[in-house]
């Protein structure tokens, strides 16, 4: 998919403040059973027709006025991805300006965790 630059230069600024991790990080992260609030911020459809195994959905639409009730406290750890990395680096700028301290965006998205033969499901 082709981004336009506004899009793009928006993803860039907030990339500078989020914490990112690789899919293999994230994958050792959740083996290891570590605490962590697993989400995926893509559309309905797109959780719909699959996600990572053990994903929870909360659309990057609805993720600020909803998380609070789903995580009250904001320092636990809290995993996002979407499809590619570009929005959940955005969800995890808009958590960390609402008080959440220990928000990681999954580098590379769903495409990578695919591409990597990790679990899915429907």
């Amino acid at each position: 998919m082709k981004h336009n630059p506004g899009f793009l230069k928006l993803v860039d600024a907030a990339r500078a403040r989020v914490k990112e991790c690789t899919v293999a990080q994230a994958k050792t992260m959740l083996d290891r059973g570590e605490a962590v609030h697993f989400l995926d911020v893509r559309e309905d459809h797109e959780f719909a027709k699959d996600h990572a195994k053990g994903a929870r959905h909360l659309g990057k639409g609805i993720i600020e006025r909803d998380v609070e009730t789903l995580i009250p406290n904001k320092d636990e750890a809290i995993l996002l991805y979407c499809g590619g990395g570009y929005r959940s680096v955005l969800a995890a700028d808009a958590l960390h300006q609402m008080g959440y301290s220990n928000v990681v965006s999954m580098d590379g998205g769903i495409k990578s965790w695919r591409d990597a033969g990790y679990p899915m499901e429907r």
